[in-house]
């Protein structure tokens, strides 16, 4: 009986994981669409110099990776709480279940 607790408690811990991850994905979204200017027009006309990034390219270029790795993530923690689901238990079922809720809610 302790293991079947341990385990659907460590599912459930997971899907919790799962669901904050997808939500940070969603923040770093909005700061990597700030981060770009809001139109070539309004980028000031002097030219850059030569090889050297726009700090606001390279802020867009962090938000990009960071959203990378939120995202591997993500999908390792899916694939990992997809094969727990599928051992057909119904306890372990419900763990999945109720840490996706207690997730979004959070």
């Amino acid at each position: 009986p302790a293991g079947m607790v341990l385990s659907v408690l460590v599912i459930l811990l997971l899907s919790m994981l799962y669901e904050a991850i997808k939500m940070g994905k969603a923040v770093l979204l909005r700061r990597a669409l700030q981060a770009l200017p809001p139109s070539l027009s309004q980028d000031p006309l002097l030219e850059p110099e030569e090889g050297a990034p726009s700090p606001t390219q390279g802020r867009w270029f962090q938000y990009h990776v960071g959203q990378t790795l939120f995202h591997v993530v993500q999908v390792v923690l899916g694939y990992m709480v997809m094969l727990a689901v599928m051992s057909y238990n119904a306890w372990i079922f419900l763990g999945a279940i109720v840490g996706s809720t207690l997730g979004y809610f959070v």
